[in-house]
């Protein structure tokens, strides 16, 4: 019963001493940066201003790739299908490469005849799915989409061949004729402005032609894109699967050349940041080496003081990440809402990494001052040597 009750008091004798040690610990780190505000707050900027740019940096960083694919997708297909040695496509072609997609693209077929005129000039006609083709030329500027059988779209070239007073035309092919009326017209500064699109229930009524192209819109990054093609490829084996090498091209050369600019521009601040707080700790190791000696005269090890050092420089990394943080998130959404017009989420996922990484830099930063610390003579010092 007494051994119970001496390892009791044992025990909360030792628990009040750890309180008392660890007050006493909060108290001096408190009080470090009470007495050397200017330096302390020159440090603390330097942190928030870096955690802030790397917090928006990486909220950024996905969701600038993000929108900047969607970006490329309004300028049409980047990869195209097309029938082996002139062939159609197989009549399932467009829903396997949707089922491929998902909702990672969009596709639209395509068919193209050499039809004649009523005076018998030659014209490019294409069939297509007009709702498709809405998503996935975006870029197209068209006065007026048709809306009923027998309506054209018409290139802004090719009207003044079939239809120069907007009035209805005829077309043939192959012996059969087609009456047709302009529902609007289409400039895209290429081949569109020389062919009439016709919705393609009209076109293989007319025609008979089946698909023999289908350009797809895949979202992703490069190397998702190129997935995707070898599984169209897969999922349809009658089709040769092209890339648009300039979209793909030009497209993988932006997103790099945006995340290489990320990642210089957020090192160069860690950097900058790194040598700002390196230069406020030596300047507290100088202005506080009278009281790490007496520290070391009453007893404190050398292990104690490099903790207590350690520790003025975490707690200065983590209120600096905390800080930035929030600022992080507010410029991103600003650069979001000014640059893309849509809002940047904040991803609170990004905290444990910028509040490991400014401790890091902190205690990295530390290293120097630590290693002076040492050598610090209680003797000499308080002789005022």
């Amino acid at each position: 019963m007494n051994a119970s009750v001496s390892n009791s008091a044992s025990r909360v004798v030792a628990g009040r001493a750890k309180a008392q040690h660890t007050s006493m610990f909060l108290r001096m780190l408190v009080r470090a940066a009470v007495l050397r505000r200017g330096r302390a707050a020159s440090a603390l900027l330097a942190m928030i201003v870096a955690a802030a740019v790397t917090t928006t940096m990486l909220n950024l960083y996905v969701d600038v790739q993000a929108k900047l694919q969607r970006e490329f997708r309004n300028y049409g297909a980047n990869i195209i299908l097309v029938g082996r040695d002139g062939a159609f496509l197989p009549a399932d072609a467009l829903s396997h490469a949707e089922s491929v997609l998902g909702a990672r693209g969009v596709v639209a077929p395509f068919a193209l005849v050499v039809a004649r005129t009523s005076d018998g000039q030659p014209i490019v006609v294409a069939g297509t799915d007009f709702d498709r083709v809405k998503q996935l030329d975006r870029w197209w500027s068209v006065s007026n989409w048709p809306s009923a059988p027998q309506q054209a779209l018409v290139g802004v070239r090719a009207a003044s061949v079939v239809s120069p007073k907007n009035q209805p035309f005829d077309l043939g092919f192959q012996g059969r004729t087609i009456h047709l009326t302009p529902a609007g017209t289409v400039r895209t500064g290429a081949a569109e402005d020389s062919r009439v699109y016709l919705s393609m229930p009209d076109f293989v009524a007319w025609t008979g032609v089946q698909p023999s192209t289908i350009e797809v819109a895949a979202t992703g990054s490069p190397e998702e894109i190129t997935g995707m093609m070898q599984q169209l490829a897969q999922a349809i084996p009658a089709a040769e699967v092209r890339p648009v090498r300039q979209i793909m091209e030009g497209e993988a050369r932006v997103l790099g050349k945006t995340r290489s600019t990320l990642v210089a521009a957020t090192a160069l601040i860690i950097v900058t940041a790194a040598l700002c707080v390196l230069s406020t700790l030596m300047g507290w190791v100088f202005d506080r080496r009278r009281d790490f000696a007496i520290m070391k005269a009453l007893g404190a090890s050398d292990r104690l003081l490099n903790g207590f050092f350690a520790a003025e420089a975490a707690a200065l990394g983590a209120t600096g990440a905390v800080i930035g943080f929030v600022l992080g998130i507010g410029i991103a959404a600003w650069i979001g809402r000014v640059n893309f017009h849509a809002p940047v989420a904040p991803r609170f996922s990004v905290l444990p990494f910028v509040l490991a990484g400014s401790i890091v830099v902190t205690l990295l930063s530390a290293i120097l001052p630590i290693s002076l610390l040492r050598r610090v003579q209680p003797a000499g010092m308080l002789r005022g040597e």
